[in-house]
Order: structure tokens, then sequence, then C-alpha cells
């Protein structure tokens, strides 16, 4: 397996250049107001702790980002309690008395200060914080003041203690287990587990936790010692010395500007800056069956891998968030551990992994899994540039009073006591009168004393000589001064004339600019109302458009309706034109077929009036007529013509319904209004039936049969009609629904489609004469006949009439 890092060490690197290529950066960030985290992440035994911490002689990244930061700050430091921690993750900055109070009621506490001797207790703290590079900042800003916090907590099954916390310890009260027995002999128990909350920067922080202000190297590393004896540390297969929790140590570096006099700390609160370098040391991640852990090592294994596996989910998730395009919610609050970097994630400040492998052959699946995720870390990128106040001070301020001080202090050596807040003046006066000779004693003690008064004569005649001379160079030097005052107003007046001058033309120039100006004002106020009427002749045109449009649209909309309902109305046409047609079609068939029977009737007529001529013209008269026996009628049959018998006169024949074998039920007759009359004898009839010419859900809901009447031209173009039906239920929705069963044909025939018998060419008719002449077509079409089973005539007739 390959993968690929930003730095690879190897493993005779020193701590110095690991802290120069990862740690130095965090360091200078921090100086200058910016957040960082750093991380060591990797197996169990493979170096996290050592690498943070170091080994005695040779210090790792802590105590050198410590040494770095004293040493950058060191002289621009504050004194103690003028920056104060509040309990919301804010820093307010005090003035010099309250301060003071604060130091010595420090001072007064019974619990004593630690001292330098204390920490030669444990020599590996100074092999540890000895560190001879001196790396110190460049670029530091030298007109502020800073101060240094340190906090230390451990993330423990899923809980932050104060590793910083002073819980008192008493031997001889009895503690309590989970069982609420006491314990004699139990273990140190734990402090209350703190919580986090969000400030209202919205950045997260432990409430309650120990904030310790540190002012060296060495007072730093100290507070990490301490608190570093009680972390949590188990006895495992794998390390005798393992660390059970996640360990963070805080540096919060607090920096105010000073003021104008460069002296004393700006006190707004706005002006303040705060930032914080985290050093993480998290837990070994390892696999339990390798680890041998049962009861509470088991459990704090599960805790270690769960917080673990949930820093690899966040970084994930920003990793699609940020290469997709997403917007997937981090989940930060699975874990104490991700929970409390949140913002760092969020682009607060820079974050640093060091991955420790180790190279041992069981390592080697779980090394797998902590190279792979470190790599994937390397592809999200998080930043947000800080913002920090704008002093508005002059620079360099911090330098002009140190340089006004060392001054003073020069001048008060000088003179041999305090110098009063003085003018020049009076300083070139005292310089003066200590010019004059010194005025001897005037006391006179004796009245034969003659040499006091003369000498004190002598010595005020000097002085007043002396007086008289500073009276004649203060006079010179007035003259000096009215002389060059005079040729200063005479070069102030030449230089007011000149700008006098200098000025008209301005105002020359001003003047014409100002004409201009209210020339191309007046132009930009034409144009201005040209605009704002041609923007409302645009907003009419606008509307009217719009307005324009709306009726375009309505227009055409009714148009496409019309034209609709002329397609409509055409094809609607169109059908009741071909209905009509056929039905009228129809009809002129059924009277042409009536004409034609008419008149073949009289034509059978005629032809029996002329046979029966005929036989009277060609009968012998000789001949008597002999009537017929009615026997012989009987027996004889009378001879008929070919042509049907007529039936002018015959009444009409009562239409017989072919009662439905389903009477008894309830149907819906669907008569479309397209059908025509059969006009047959036989129609179909059901008692008690909805006739409808549209199936409808409310008819089909109260029947239980359904039938359609369908008509349709046969082949021999006559109308063919189907009685189509079927069974009516209700469909699981609700509905009602058809399933057909049955289709009955009844068919029209005309009698002029058959085949008209010939006349026999024997006017003899044979004896069988008259029972055919109840099966010719013609006889039968011309008498009333109804279908009855069981006739003598033929399958299903009974003739009720007699031929003619």
């Amino acid at each position: 397996m390959q993968y690929s890092f930003k730095e690879v060490f190897g493993t005779l690197v020193v701590q110095k250049k690991l802290f120069d290529v990862v740690a130095k950066p965090l360091v200078e960030d921090l100086i200058r107001g910016k957040n960082g985290l750093l991380f060591t992440y990797g197996v169990t035994g493979s170096g996290k702790t050592h690498t943070m911490t170091g080994s005695p002689g040779d210090g790792g990244l802590l105590p050198r980002c410590l040494d770095m930061i004293f040493n950058s700050i060191g002289p621009f430091q504050a004194k103690r309690f003028v920056f104060k921690l509040d309990d919301k993750n804010g820093v307010d900055v005090q003035c010099e008395v309250d301060a003071l109070l604060e130091r010595q009621k420090r001072d007064a506490m019974p619990v004593p200060k630690p001292t330098p001797g204390k920490r030669q207790i444990d020599p590996e703290i100074a092999d540890m914080i000895n560190v001879q590079d001196q790396c110190k900042v460049e670029e530091v800003d030298e007109d502020n003041v800073y101060c240094v916090f340190v906090s230390y907590i451990e993330i423990y099954n899923n809980y932050i203690y104060d590793l910083l916390e002073e819980a008192p310890f008493d031997p001889i009260k009895p503690k309590w287990n989970n069982c609420n027995t006491p314990v004699r002999n139990g273990d140190f128990i734990p402090p209350q587990s703190k919580i986090l909350r969000e400030d209202q920067n919205h950045n997260m922080y432990v409430t309650g936790c120990t904030e310790v202000e540190v002012k060296s190297t060495e007072e730093a590393f100290e507070v990490f010692w301490r608190g570093q004896k009680k972390r949590r540390i188990a006895n495992t297969q794998l390390n005798r010395e393992s660390s059970r929790s996640h360990s963070v140590f805080i540096i919060k570096l607090a920096q105010a500007p000073l003021d104008a006099d460069g002296d004393k700390v700006l006190q707004e609160k706005e002006q303040i800056t705060l930032s914080q370098l985290s050093l993480v040391d998290l837990a070994g991640s390892e696999r339990t069956n390798r680890t041998k852990a049962e009861g509470n090592r088991l459990r704090e294994a599960g805790n270690i891998n769960q917080s673990l596996m949930t820093l690899r989910t966040c970084i994930e998730v920003l990793r699609e968030n940020q290469m997709y395009g997403l917007n997937k919610m981090v989940p930060y609050r699975d874990s104490k551990l991700t929970h409390l970097f949140k913002n760092y994630f969020d682009g607060e400040g820079k974050v640093r992994m060091i991955v420790c492998v180790n190279p041992k052959a069981e390592d080697y699946e779980e090394s797998l899994q902590v190279m792979r995720f470190a790599e994937m870390t390397q592809e999200v990128e998080v930043a947000r540039p800080v913002d920090r106040p704008l002093c508005g001070l002059t620079p360099g301020r911090r330098f002009r009073n140190q340089a006004f001080q060392e001054e003073l202090s020069r001048k008060l050596e000088m003179r041999g006591g305090p110098v009063d807040a003085e003018t020049e003046e009076q300083s070139v006066l005292e310089t003066v009168l200590q010019n004059f000779p010194p005025l001897p004693a005037c006391e006179l003690l004796d009245i034969n004393d003659d040499q006091t008064l003369p000498k004190l004569i002598e010595i005020l005649e000097k002085r007043h000589k002396l007086r008289q001379m500073l009276i004649k160079e203060f006079s010179k030097a007035v003259l000096t001064f009215k002389t060059m005052l005079q040729e200063f107003d005479c070069s102030v007046a030449s230089k007011e004339n000149y700008i006098k001058g200098r000025l008209s033309e301005k105002e020359k120039t001003i003047a014409g600019q100002k004409t201009e100006i209210e020339r191309l004002e007046k132009k930009i106020k034409t144009l201005e109302y040209k605009i704002e009427i041609l923007e409302k002749t645009a907003t009419i045109y606008e509307e009217d458009k719009r307005n324009l449009q709306q009726e375009l649209e309505s227009k055409s909309q009714k148009l496409q309706r019309q034209a609709s309902d002329k397609r409509r109305l055409e094809a609607r046409f169109q059908g009741m034109v071909a209905e009509t047609t056929m039905k009228w079609e129809k009809e002129c068939e059924r009277r042409v077929a009536a004409k034609q029977l008419e008149m073949q009737n009289k034509l059978w007529v005629k032809d029996e009036k002329l046979k029966q001529l005929k036989a009277i013209v060609t009968e012998p008269k000789n001949d008597k007529p002999e009537r017929p026996s009615r026997e012989r009628d009987r027996e004889k049959p009378v001879q008929r013509s070919v042509s049907p018998s007529p039936v002018p006169n015959a009444p009409p024949v009562r239409l017989r319904h072919r009662r439905s074998r389903s009477a008894g039920e309830r149907w819906v007759d669907h008569k479309p209004p397209s059908n025509l009359p059969t006009e047959t004898v036989m129609q179909p009839h059901v008692p008690h039936a909805i006739t409808v010419a549209a199936a409808s859900e409310k008819a089909l809901a109260k029947c239980d049969k359904y039938m359609l009447t369908h008509q349709e031209l046969a082949s021999d173009g006559e109308i063919e009609t189907k009685l189509i039906k079927g069974d009516v239920f209700k469909t699981r929705g609700g509905g009602q629904a058809v399933q057909f069963t049955d289709i009955e044909t009844l068919k029209q025939e005309s009698p002029t489609g058959r085949k008209r018998r010939s006349s026999p060419s024997n006017p003899d008719p044979p004896e069988d004469a008259a029972e055919s002449e109840w099966t010719d077509v013609e006889t039968r079409c011309s008498v009333a006949v109804e279908m009855r089973a069981g006739s003598a005539l033929g399958p299903g007739y009974e003739h009720h009439a007699q031929p003619k």
C-alpha cells in the first residue's frame, strides 16, 4: 500500500525538525490572533504521547510551543491580573488599581505560591523545558500587551474532566460506589464532569474549567505536569502505560493595545483579541481482541473507538460537502471530542494532524486504517479570515514612552531630586538666577559691624550691573526678535498676497466650474424629466401591450373553442346524415319491396281473371256444367298460380314479443339512439327493464343484468341485430362492472330476396299441391303466422288464415 502526505518523518527525526515544520506556524498564528489545533493520532504504542511531551533532555512539541510563545512576548507581558477571564469564554481588562488589589489578595492567601525548588523534585521537567534553541516570532506587535492562560482537560468515556481542579481527598471519610456501599480503600474519586457550552461568538468551551495565568515556560509546564499526573493511564496488553483518555492542553493568548501615551492598557473590551492553541493527545485506537480488555478496560476501548470513529465521520462529511457541493449535516454532537473542536472544522483556525505509525507487523491492519483516514483528511480545506479590531492609535507608542521615562530618570539623577511639571521658561529662569553672585549673610549682630553692609552694597551693585547688562541683552534680543518678526510678517504678507492671488484664480475657476455644474444640473434635470416621460410612455405602452396580448389570447382561445365546436358539430352532423341516409335507404327498399309485392298481387289477380275468362271462352257450349261434389273439392286442391296470393285487405298482424330467458331478473336495456326498428314479427321483450340510451353508473347499480342492442349490416345488405347480454357485479372500489355471457342474433330478411318458384308446365296440380302452397315463400308471407312448437306444418309453424 502507498499513501502520500505533506511531510514524512523518519524514525531518527529530532523533535526540533518536527516542531519547525508542524507546530511553529501554529504558534506564529496564535500570536497574530488566530486559532490552531494540533492532533497526534495513531495506534496504541505508536508514540503519540512521546511526540507531544518529549523525553528527558529532548522536549516535545508542547514545551517547545510554550518556550516559543514566552520568548516572543516576554518583554511585552502585562502584569498579573490585568487580564481577567470571565465565565463565558471572554476576557476583561482591569485597571492597575484592581489588578494590584487582586495581587495583594493572592499574596495574602495562606496557600503557598509555587517556588522554583518544587520543580526540582521531578528532574524530568527541567530537562524537558530546557530548550536551547531560543526560537521566537519575528513580527510581534510591540504596542500590545500579552497574557497567557493555560488549561488542561481530558475526555474519558465521553465525559470531560478538569485535570487542574483541586478536589480534596479525605481518606478517613468512606467513599461510595455505584451500589451505594462504602469503599474504604478505593481509588481516587474523579472530579465532577464538565459541560460544553457555546459563547456569544459561537465558540465551544468547557464550563467551569480551571484556567491558570502563567508568566514563564517553567510555570506553564509545571501546570501541565500537575495535570498529567491525574490523567487516566491504564495497563493493557499492548502498552504498559497506555493513555485511556483524550487529553487537551489549551493555551489562550489575550492581547490588547496600549493607550495613546503608550503606558497603560486600553480599557476597551472590543479591542481585546483572544486566540487559542489546542494540543490534543488522542487515545490509542486498537482492537479489543488484541488488547484482551475486560470490564472497565473493554468499555473504555469502546468509547475511545467510538469517539475516533465520530472524528472520521465528521472529516468524511466535510470532504464530501467540499468536493461535491453538498450541504450534509456534520455530526459534531455525536462525541464530546468533535463537539469541543466544532469551530476549528468550521474554519475558525488551522488544523494539523501528526500520524504516528508503529512498524510492528501486529499493527498492520490498524495502521492501514489510520493512514487511509489521515490521507483523506488532507483533502479537506476549511479557512475563514479573522477580522482583527482596528486600534487607530499611532504605532511605536511603547518605545516613545520608554524613551520619555528614561530621559526623565536621567534628569532626576542629574538634579538629585524629583522634578515637578515645570515649563521650559521656568528652567531657563532658574539657570539665569544661578549665574547671579550669591548674597552674603545680611544679619547684623553687632552695631560696630562695618563690613556686612559694604559687602552687601557691593554685591547689590554687581547684581544691578549684571541686571542692566541682561536688560541690554534682552533689549537687543527683543530688537532682533522684532526685526525677525517684521521680516516674518513681511514674508507672511507676501505669502498671503500670493495665496490671495492664487485663491482669486481658484475662485474664478471654481465659479466657472459652478456655472458649468449648474448648466449640467439643468441639463440633467431636463434629461431626467424626458426620461420620466419616456418611462411613463413605455409603461402605458407596456400596459396596452399586456392588455392586447391578453385580449389576443382570449380571442385565440375563443377561436379554438369555436373551431373545436365546429369540428364536433361537423362530426355529429356527418353521423346524423349517415344515419338518416341509411334509414331512408332502408325505408325506400322496404317501400319498393311492398310496392313490388302489391304489383305482383295485382298481376296475379289479373292472371286469375284471364284464366277464368279463358276457361269460359274455351269451354264447350253443349257441355253442361257439372258442380263438383264436396268430397271432390276436398280431395282435389285448388290450383294456385305461381304468384302469391294477394292480401290487400288482410287484418294487421299483432307483433309478438319473444320473452327473454332471464325475465325474472332486473335488466338494463341499453339501446343506442342510432338503432333502427327491426319491424319483424319477433321482438325481444324484457319486462321491468330500465331502458337507457347510454349506460350509466346509476342504472347499473339498480340492476343485475345488462343487455346491449347492437345493429350492423350483414353480408347480404340486411340489418343484423345482436343482443349482447351480461351480468352486473360490484367492484372492490365501489363501482359497477359488466361481464358479458351471451349473444343472441336477430336477422331481418326481405321477401324479395328469395327466388320465386317458376310456374309449372302442367296446369294440373299434383296431389300435394295444397301442402306445397303453405311451404311456398309467397304464401307464407301473405298470411299471418306465429311460432309455436308442435305444429303439423313444419318445425314451429301453424297458420291462422286461408289462402285465396
